[in-house]
This record gives C-alpha cells, sequence and structure tokens, in this order.
C-alpha cells in the first residue's frame, strides 16, 4: 500500500469539494472562514510544529494531512463535523493506503473538536494547536463593519491583525503570539470566547510534553 502525501490529498477532487462546499455552507450561516485560506494556514502550522518537535517526515506528512481535511466536514453540518470529516477521509482512502496511516490521521480530525477525549498521539495534539490558534483578521467573511462589530467571533477575530505559533525546545514551551487592535476588541473579549480553545491548547501542548505560553499585545499568559 502507498504512502499518502498532502499533494495527494490536495488534489483529489472529493477532498477539494468536500472543503469547497463546507466554505460556501458556514459563509451562508455567517460563519468565521473554514474553508480554503483556514485548512492551508492549519495544515502548514502542524507541519511547521511537527519539523520543529524533530518528529519523523513521516509524522511531518501525516500531520499536514490531518490539518488539510480536519474541517471538511462542515458541509453536512456543523454539529459532530469533526466525525464526518474522518468518515469522509477514510472513505476516499481507505482501499489505497497505510492502516496506520488512516487511523492516525483519522484520530487526530476526530480529537481537533472533541474536549472529552483523551490525547493519545502527538498528531492529534498537534492538529488541536495548530486549528485553534488560528485567530486573525482575515478569518472574518463578513463585510459589513456594523456586522462585525455586532458578532463576537467576528469582532474578535477582526482585531486579531498578527498571529504566530513557534516552539521554543530550549525553554519546552509552545508560543502563541497575538496582536490585538483594541480599538476593534480588546482582551476580554477574546477572552470571553476563546479560554475553552486555550485549555484545549495547554492539554495539547502538555501531552507533547511542553507549555502553552500565550502573549497578547506583549503580556505573556501561562
Amino acid at each position: 500500500m502507498k504512502k499518502l502525501t498532502l499533494e495527494e490529498v490536495k488534489n483529489n477532487p472529493f477532498i477539494d469539494d468536500f472543503i469547497l462546499q463546507t466554505e460556501i455552507y458556514l459563509k451562508a450561516l455567517g460563519f468565521t472562514d473554514h474553508g480554503y485560506r483556514h485548512v492551508n494556514i492549519v495544515a502548514d502550522r502542524c507541519q511547521l510544529l511537527a519539523r520543529q518537535l524533530k518528529l519523523s517526515q513521516r509524522e511531518i506528512d501525516l500531520a499536514g494531512i490531518a490539518g488539510y481535511c480536519h474541517d471538511m466536514g462542515n458541509f453536512l453540518g456543523r454539529t459532530q463535523h469533526h466525525y464526518w470529516a474522518a468518515m469522509l477521509f477514510s472513505q476516499i482512502f481507505i482501499p489505497q493506503c497505510e492502516p496506520r496511516d488512516i487511523s492516525r490521521i483519522a484520530q487526530a480530525i476526530v480529537s481537533h473538536d472533541k474536549d472529552e477525549v483523551k490525547i493519545v498521539d502527538k498528531i492529534s495534539a498537534i492538529l488541536i494547536l495548530a486549528d485553534k490558534s488560528d485567530v486573525h483578521r482575515d478569518r472574518v467573511i463578513r463585510r459589513d463593519f456594523k456586522g462585525i462589530k455586532g458578532d463576537i467571533h467576528d469582532r474578535v477575530n477582526y482585531a486579531a491583525t498578527s498571529n504566530t505559533l513557534k516552539v521554543n525546545n530550549l525553554r519546552r514551551q509552545v508560543i502563541l503570539k497575538i496582536a490585538i487592535d483594541t480599538k476593534e476588541s480588546n482582551a476580554m473579549d477574546y477572552f470571553e470566547i476563546f479560554s475553552e480553545r486555550m485549555s484545549f491548547c495547554r492539554v495539547a501542548a502538555e501531552y507533547l510534553g511542553y507549555k502553552f505560553i500565550l502573549i497578547i499585545n506583549n503580556f505573556k499568559l501561562s
């Protein structure tokens, strides 16, 4: 059986259409971006984190694939979208790929949005960190400023003007640094809607043997 690559996944017409339909569906519901921009950023961050954590090349590839496919089940409904994504991925690639690769990717996809699941794999932990850290102005699809101000998720994402995620191996830290334009929103708004996500990031980092550090406007939280 062959080893699946991220390039092959990106070129698969079924995967491509699932992501497109997710983008259309969630835009109609007024959600922030979960389409091509988001999944490409998450895939890139997954690979970057896996590389910085000195995982094997195969694990770097698997992390990128999980990141690219993690949200593609949303077009079937927000509830349980992580299960839908894992099932869709498995249906496409089970006949042709290594069983262990399929199971690790599917498990990571399911774990990224289900806080009662105990993390038992590095790929799952990496996907959680890459996905939950994507807070940025570019995620806001809505274009009317009044609508942005009236929705706390849009308002906080719109206020985030820069966002970096990196690993400090010497101090064993995973560091998320965000700049927030306080004219658009404030740090308390961020914590109101993202505190659960940050707790999830802390758990994921701890599984990897690291400490999660959040820095907002140069104010360090850990």
